[in-house]
């Protein structure tokens, strides 16, 4: 098996006159071979970073910072937009999410007339219900869209408050200055929703107490129905409606037994969390980082370096660490193109925000200038449809 993989890798091994650097136009990123970054930017709250390295032939990530008026209208209020969605089976459903979550968001804001959960989790359940409007329409055309989707996380900084909801297993950490010890510590801001947490399998056995099979151990590791990790999400209808879970979907992705009800939730955790001026950034990331780097490793690069650049440093420094698991090279491991490359790492989504306290104070009725920058990497027509991933290479 080794000796295959070794084979694969030689052949896909580019020459250095194959790397190349630009400059994106519309997002002010630099693109240097499959990782895109933009080292520095500023929002309503503070400074940003943003970087995404590619690992899938078709780019799975998307993410995406808003900053300015979080309404669809001008008069507010004001504040910063973070999403990362970390897709899988294909890239459509984070592109969806990218495309249409912030503008729900947006419309539901204007409605209520101010930031809240409810307006979050709203954007969310709209989301989802687009995308499955979507799948319905394309299923006599596309029907394995069934089986694609996307783990979903977003922060919304809003006045003193930074809302943080989740589908999924991507994070995100809030770094905090201790004052007595000049040291960060590092504060878990969102739920998880993977399988091989135990309070999530336990959830699932609740709500489906007749399925002895809602999750199985497969390949020492943990499933939903044995095909995928995450238990909720946008997308996967495949595993929400048993309508779309039939011929002509390939026969991996299809259960022996039909199912009454959802097996995985569109629901999000949802958390407020009252901005304090010694809460310095906060990291959002897919789980691509975080299989690399712990919680207090993360802020621990953040904080002992210059803002600029750092979401570009957490990700090197998550490539490294992939590298030396494989015993090679970090310049090695950056040779190896896409696709062949995910056999050594994931596609990684990183964004810090840093959080400003005299700006977050007064921002949420200040108006600025509005902003809007996409995660970027090699990107495809929207119409691709990514091959059909195995279930066994179907993590979310």
């Amino acid at each position: 098996m080794l000796s295959r993989l070794m084979n694969l890798l030689k052949a896909c091994f580019r020459p250095r006159s194959d790397r190349f650097i630009h400059k994106n136009a519309d997002t002010g990123g630099h693109q240097d071979g499959l990782l895109w970054y933009k080292d520095t930017g500023q929002h309503v709250n503070g400074e940003f970073s943003m970087a995404v390295v590619q690992a899938n032939n078709l780019l799975e990530d998307q993410s995406q910072l808003e900053s300015g008026c979080l309404s669809t209208h001008e008069s507010g209020p004001y504040g910063t937009f973070v999403g990362v969605y970390d897709g899988h089976g294909g890239p459509e459903t984070s592109r969806y999410v990218n495309d249409h979550l912030f503008q729900h968001l947006k419309r539901f804001t204007y409605e209520q007339q101010s930031m809240s959960v409810d307006v979050i989790r709203k954007a969310y359940q709209a989301t989802e219900e687009g995308f499955l409007s979507l799948v319905a329409r394309q299923w006599p055309m596309t029907p394995q869209l069934a089986a694609v989707g996307s783990c979903c996380l977003v922060g919304v900084v809003c006045g003193t408050n930074l809302y943080v909801a989740n589908l999924g297993d991507s994070r995100a950490v809030l770094g905090r200055a201790i004052k007595e010890t000049e040291e960060y510590l590092a504060i878990q801001l969102s739920a998880e929703h993977n399988a091989c947490i135990e309070s999530v399998r336990q959830e699932l056995q609740l709500l489906h107490p007749d399925d002895s099979q809602i999750v199985v151990l497969k390949h020492n590791v943990w499933r939903v129905k044995g095909l995928i990790q995450i238990s909720r999400s946008i997308g996967d209808v495949y595993l929400k409606k048993a309508e779309f879970n039939r011929e002509p979907l390939y026969p991996k992705f299809r259960l022996r037994e039909p199912f009454k009800k959802p097996i995985l939730s569109a629901d999000p955790s949802i958390s407020v969390h009252k901005l304090l001026p010694h809460d310095k950034f906060a990291i959002f990331a897919s789980d691509g980082l975080w299989e690399h780097l712990t919680n207090q490793e993360a802020v621990d690069i953040v904080q002992k370096h210059s803002r600029t650049g750092s979401a570009r440093r957490l990700v090197k420094t998550a490539l490294r660490e992939a590298a030396k698991k494989r015993e090679m090279r970090y310049s090695d491991l950056k040779k190896i193109d896409r696709g062949v490359r995910r056999h050594f790492h994931d596609d990684i989504t990183v964004i810090v925000l840093f959080l400003d306290s005299n700006l977050i104070s007064k921002a949420s009725s200040v108006k600025g200038p509005n902003i809007s920058v996409r995660g970027g990497g090699i990107n495809f027509p929207s119409n691709t449809l990514a091959p059909c991933t195995t279930p066994t290479e179907t993590t979310g």
